[in-house]
């Protein structure tokens, strides 16, 4: 389950402070499909992560009724599958089952509101071992059925007990219909479901997704989802001072040097390589990484290059990799018009957690 990196210049890793930085620059990651679907479980940033360590804010009600319905949901996965057994089927054709009632719930709310925490908190405790559970992004799921093919893909996922997918990407018509179809055949299997989703291109409304238009969009498996909604502002900005402002290029590179593990990289040259990785790679791309630390940051000069430093955006907070910089603060790297499209959603999520990192980041610059 080895992950092949090719770099030039300094060696991947854990480098030492004596041999300097690596750079992300310098990696290409190449990833099996295996690690595909063993990666299938809640980020390392979401590992200790149960319902009893979720905070609700007391001003938002339905916060605290999540926990107690999504408490609900995951007992009721007990006992054996719904197809009849409970062992994981790689090879072999699942029978057709008919559960009984919604077999999915859809979490739908604003970003930062704490989804992918719930989430993670139903993957854990649902009494399944973990080979019988998966979790991942839409984006992610994509990559699966890429890497190993749609019928391969239904044969692993159709002895599980239940399929969280985080970040349900609805702004791709044929993703969209591709995955509403692998699920459709992991639901006739007796798969349980659950989501959270992005907003549509367009939706501008409230800026959340709206339930409704997820429950369209996966058109027959409406049924079998319970939409359940989270009010609330994003906790990460909850009674936080704002972000620190961006360091100096000379603090960003001393403080690159002093810490093992980091790497140092020029903003405009990552951009550039990460269009020349595919984004299923990015959590690759960060692998042996301590902290990434960021020269002349500027804002994105194009939608496509900001899609994908969203994507190395959240994986980087998943890990929990500190992100140091310098150039301009992280709320000025998408413009105007990209903060009112169809993306922004997309956008505020990006910015939010890079300034999370960010924060994480102040202690590696001396004082």
């Amino acid at each position: 389950m080895s992950t092949s990196l090719s770099t030039s210049g300094s060696a991947p890793g854990h480098p030492t402070a004596d041999a300097g930085p690596s750079a992300l620059c310098a990696r290409e990651p190449r990833v099996p499909a295996e690690r595909l679907v063993a990666e299938m479980v809640p980020p390392p940033r979401f590992d200790s992560v149960r319902f009893d360590t979720y905070e609700p804010d007391p001003a938002q009600p339905s916060q605290t009724e999540a926990v107690t319905v999504l408490s609900g949901f995951a007992a009721g996965l007990g006992g054996a599958h719904a197809s009849g057994s409970g062992k994981r089927r790689w090879f072999s054709k699942a029978p057709k089952a008919a559960p009984a009632g919604p077999r999915g719930v859809y979490l739908d709310g604003g970003y930062g509101v704490g989804k992918t925490h719930l989430l993670a908190s139903l993957w854990h405790a649902t009494p399944a071992e973990p080979a019988l559970k998966a979790f991942g992004t839409f984006v992610e799921l994509t990559n699966l059925v890429g890497a190993l093919g749609f019928q391969q893909t239904v044969q692993t996922l159709g002895g599980h007990r239940l399929l969280c997918i985080d970040e349900f990407e609805l702004d791709d018509p044929g993703d969209t219909v591709l995955v509403s179809s692998l699920l459709s055949r992991l639901v006739e299997q007796g798969v349980a479901l659950a989501a959270t989703s992005n907003t549509l291109p367009g939706k501008l409304g409230e800026g959340r997704f709206a339930a409704a238009d997820f429950l369209r969009e996966i058109q027959g498996l409406s049924a079998h989802f319970r939409p359940l909604r989270i009010d609330g502002q994003d906790y990460r900005h909850r009674g936080l001072p704002d972000a620190p402002a961006p360091f100096s290029d000379e603090q960003v590179a001393k403080a690159a040097y002093a810490t093992p593990g980091a790497s140092l990289d020029d903003f405009p040259g990552l951009l550039d390589h990460l269009a020349k990785v595919h984004p299923s790679r990015y959590g690759a791309l960060t692998d042996g990484i301590a902290a990434v630390c960021l020269t002349d940051v500027g804002p994105v000069p194009d939608q496509s290059t900001a899609l994908r430093l969203v994507v190395l955006a959240d994986r980087l907070y998943d890990r929990e990799v500190p992100v140091l910089a310098s150039g301009v603060p992280f709320d000025r790297l998408f413009s105007e018009e990209m903060l009112n499209g169809g993306y922004r959603k997309k956008y505020f999520r990006a910015i939010s957690r890079l300034t999370a990192l960010a924060r994480d980041a102040k202690p590696l610059v001396s004082q």
